[in-house]
């Protein structure tokens, strides 16, 4: 009886670790640059509480200077904050409001259909419009994780683009417990439709993946590995730990058993 349970220990803490090659991100093969470069990342189209930021150069910096959205901003956010919180939110109505040109509306559009707008609106209002630039981008992108990560919930990068690989590593990277093949992608759509994605970050082909680039208002989900629902631990030694106090009481108790 104690040999069988000392044979059924052993398989136990062999199969309850968790192998390096779970653990590692990207293996495979280098991805050629210019296969990286076709990874598909087509212009996102905004939808309502997503934030731009809205930048006009001309000669005329008095009239320029009517447009500038200085509110709620301040020195120290300015390095940082890329924008975000002085940024225009597009409302429930799916508009922006803009001194001087009032409610336009972005739903649905990209950062360059905006632009282009703006340009046009802009025309009547400076004496060459040509010498006119407009700078419209996302002044941050907003996602949630949640799941196997140091620290899940609601993030903001101030980046016009973010990679899945950015997004965990400022969620505090995934716990040895997280399973880095299959991470799960929630995505809206403006027509409320929701799709799943989902992608393996231990192979370098993630580079290739039409998900590589997270959008705003994306929710990443990083499930756990099988070994953390067992509960006998992460690596050989607190599996080990583990299994081993179980041992101890199984084998006391059938010692006690035939001691009756």
């Amino acid at each position: 009886m104690i040999r069988n349970l000392t044979i059924l220990l052993i398989i136990i803490i062999f199969s309850s670790c968790v192998p390096s090659k779970d653990l590692v991100y990207l293996q495979g093969d280098p991805v050629q640059k210019t296969e990286i470069h076709k990874i598909n990342n087509e212009p996102y189209k905004l939808q309502i509480s997503d934030v731009i930021s809205i930048n006009i150069k001309a000669p005329d910096e008095k009239l320029v200077a009517l447009f500038k959205k200085t509110e709620g901003t301040s020195s120290s956010q300015q390095p940082t904050d890329g924008g975000y919180f002085s940024g225009y939110t597009v409302d429930n109505h799916g508009n922006i409001r803009l001194p001087y040109l009032g409610e336009i509306n972005v739903l649905g559009f990209t950062t360059k259909e905006v632009r282009v707008k703006l340009e046009e609106r802009l025309k009547g209002m400076f004496k060459n419009p040509d010498d006119v630039f407009v700078t419209v981008k996302l002044a941050g992108i907003k996602y949630t994780v949640i799941g196997e990560v140091a620290n899940p919930g609601p993030k903001v990068i101030y980046q016009n683009q973010v990679s899945i690989i950015d997004a965990i590593s400022n969620a505090g990277d995934i716990s040895v417990t997280g399973n880095r093949k299959q991470i799960e992608i929630y995505r809206g759509y403006l027509n409320n439709d929701v799709e799943k994605f989902s992608i393996d970050l231990t192979s370098v082909d993630a580079f290739n993946s039409e998900i590589f680039y997270i959008k705003p208002n994306d929710i990443i989900n990083v499930l756990p590995l099988k070994q953390k629902a067992w509960g006998t631990g992460t690596t050989g030694l607190s599996s080990l730990t583990t299994i081993l106090s179980v041992f101890t009481l199984v084998t006391s108790t059938i010692l006690l058993v035939r001691g009756l």
